[in-house]
Formats: structure tokens, C-alpha cells, sequence
């Protein structure tokens, strides 16, 4: 049975191994870190008892690896959340994740709403143009200033800023339904 075991995860390697990496790699900020993370998905896989039970394998890989950037990802929320919370909106019908997300207690409600807002975030950036959604995911995400983005892309600061803005307007738009969810139950 180990053999089997053993033979099973090399040939899940070989199959998903490279268009896993890139998954990751379109992500994160850097090759060290998808290789880490990718690490950590295999890691994760050969420690699962009987493989076999698993139906899709694929899909699974793959929702390890989205959780596992989620969990990178994580350690930058208080800087995105100021960013999809508005400043001096008016009506106050804009979410306020922060309020909810930044709470001191850790319970599994909190712990299931933060995953499930990630998650809807990673959701509402893929629906982005390309363009906008990694200005969005390096400057929020990564943290990288708006001058080395433009070193990276050739593009103008001025380019860039509007860019995020029309990124942040339709994440803004998209999690609205998820925080009306979440503040009513």
C-alpha cells in the first residue's frame, strides 16, 4: 500500500506540477514564494492517509493552493480593507469590512467570514481586466508603491492610479452583496 501511495503522488506531481506552479506564481509577488506555497501544497497532499478517496484531485490541489495564498495573503488585510472602505461616504451604504474583519475575537463565525470574504475578494479580482487586477493585487496585496509597479510595466503612475481606482469601484460593487449577507444574519 505505501508504494501504491507513493507511486499515486509522484504521478500527481508530474501531472499538475507545472500548471500548479503557474497558478500560484500568477498570485504571489515572487518565484520563492509560489515555490514555497507549492511546497506546502504537496506537503499537505502526501500527508493526506488514502489519496485514492480523493474524487478530483485537481480540484483539490487546487483549493489547497487558494487557501494557502490566502493565508499569505492574509498578513496585508488592514491596509486592503482601508481601501475598499470609502472615506466620507455620506450615505453609509458602502461596506465596512474592516468593522467586521479587524475584530479582536477569534471565533469560528469570525473565522468562516474572513475566509468566505477572501474568498469573494479572489472571486471579484479574477473578473477584473488583467491590467487592473495586478495594479490592484501588487500595490493591496503586495505592498509594492505605485513607482515600482511603473518600473516594472512602463506605464505612468497617473496610468496605475486610475487603474486601481476602477479595480477598487468594482470590488467595492461585488462585496457589497457579500457584506449585506453578513451584517444581517
Amino acid at each position: 500500500m505505501p508504494q501504491d501511495k507513493n507511486s499515486h503522488i509522484i504521478q500527481t506531481i508530474a501531472s499538475y506540477g507545472k500548471s500548479l506552479l503557474g497558478f500560484i506564481r500568477k498570485r504571489v509577488k515572487n518565484d520563492a514564494d509560489a515555490e514555497d506555497i507549492l511546497q506546502d501544497v504537496w506537503y499537505q497532499f502526501s500527508n493526506v492517509v488514502d489519496t485514492s478517496t480523493i474524487e478530483q484531485t485537481g480540484a483539490w490541489l487546487y483549493r489547497v493552493a487558494r487557501n494557502k495564498i490566502l493565508d499569505k495573503h492574509k498578513k496585508h488585510k488592514e491596509s486592503l480593507l482601508d481601501d475598499l472602505s470609502p472615506a466620507g461616504d455620506e450615505d453609509g451604504d458602502d461596506p465596512d469590512f474592516a468593522g467586521i474583519l479587524m475584530q479582536e475575537a477569534t471565533t469560528p463565525e469570525t473565522e468562516y467570514i474572513r475566509n468566505l470574504f477572501w474568498e469573494q475578494l479572489f472571486a471579484a479580482l479574477d473578473e477584473l481586466p488583467e491590467n487592473q487586477r495586478q495594479v490592484f493585487v501588487w500595490h493591496e496585496l503586495d505592498d509594492i508603491p505605485y513607482e515600482e509597479i511603473a518600473k516594472r510595466t512602463g506605464e505612468n503612475v497617473n496610468t496605475l492610479v486610475s487603474r486601481k481606482r476602477y479595480a477598487v469601484l468594482h470590488l467595492r460593487s461585488r462585496l457589497k452583496q457579500l457584506y449585506k449577507e453578513i451584517t444581517e444574519y
